[in-house]
């Protein structure tokens, strides 16, 4: 009885003990300066996940910088302008620093434009400073196989982009106003991130895509690296001295999975050579 009450009174203080740890892992509290390495790959169809990453790297003081891995063709609008209000704000209270990889163009570049140093490779495809608007139209087709659509319609250009008619003039000129004023916000995202006259930047925003050396000519881009090189730009960007500790998106862990002997990253870090282990005694 009194050596199973010793195992019981041991166990307690084991939680109590782990528990602690995973308060301070919660917290992200190291022994090293962190750099947080945010990864943006593939189309820009949603900005929800990235900001909450972005605005959660922003708040934690033990991260000192953020790197933002591009690796995007671009995608919708709306997606693209959201993720680049949260890197100019966070841009504002700690230093985030663009590696680009194969492809940041179109979106992938309006989203980089507001860090403040932005490194690519100098093969990147970059720029794309243009919008675009694809309809087809399906009505010879339609003809073809005797189908034909009746519309009903409260305005007169509630049904403006139909696949199923040709599109008139005036419909055109709508859609090329709309294209082009979001053509302009680019462009002012552009002069305002990059600190370049407006006129500068229109001239080349006419869509074409630059490879990361030609980009720096344009200066579009501040140097050519990898993504190391930019991870090391931010921690020397943020006065971390020796080698950061580098940090991704959190996997979730609980006090369970520390028991069965699965630990996160950060405690294997602080505390490498601790192993836990426990048993019961009848």
């Amino acid at each position: 009885m009194k050596k199973a009450c010793l195992v019981l009174t041991g166990l307690f203080l084991l939680l109590i003990a782990l528990s602690a740890i995973f308060a301070l892992l919660q917290k992200n509290i190291s022994l090293k300066d962190k750099v947080a390495l945010v990864r943006v790959e593939g189309p820009i169809l949603d900005s929800k996940n990235i900001v909450d990453e972005i605005k959660d790297y922003t708040r934690d003081s033990s991260i000192k910088a953020l790197v933002i891995r591009v690796d995007s063709p671009g995608g919708a609008v709306a997606p693209s302008q959201e993720i680049y209000d949260e890197v100019k704000k966070a841009a504002y209270k700690k230093k985030v620093v663009v590696s680009m990889g194969s492809v940041a163009a179109s979106g992938g570049y309006y989203i980089s434009a507001p860090a403040s140093r932005i490194i690519a490779n100098p093969g990147t495809l970059t720029g794309s400073i243009g919008v675009i608007m694809e309809i087809p139209n399906i009505e010879g087709l339609m003809n073809k196989i005797g189908v034909k659509t009746e519309v009903i319609k409260s305005g007169k250009h509630k049904d403006i982009a139909s696949v199923f008619r040709k599109m008139e003039k005036e419909e055109k000129e709508i859609l090329q106003g709309v294209l082009d004023d979001v053509h302009t916000q680019f462009i002012k995202a552009v002069s305002e991130g990059r600190n370049m006259p407006f006129d500068k930047v229109k001239e080349i925003a006419d869509g074409r895509v630059f490879t990361g050396k030609q980009a720096l000519d344009a200066g579009l881009i501040d140097e050519l690296g990898n993504l190391e090189d930019a991870i090391a730009i931010a921690s020397k960007l943020a006065g971390i001295k020796g080698e950061p500790q580098v940090v991704t998106k959190k996997e979730r862990f609980s006090l369970i999975d520390m028991l069965r002997g699965r630990f996160p990253k950060e405690l294997s870090d602080v505390f490498p050579s601790v192993k836990i282990k426990y048993m019961l005694s009848p």
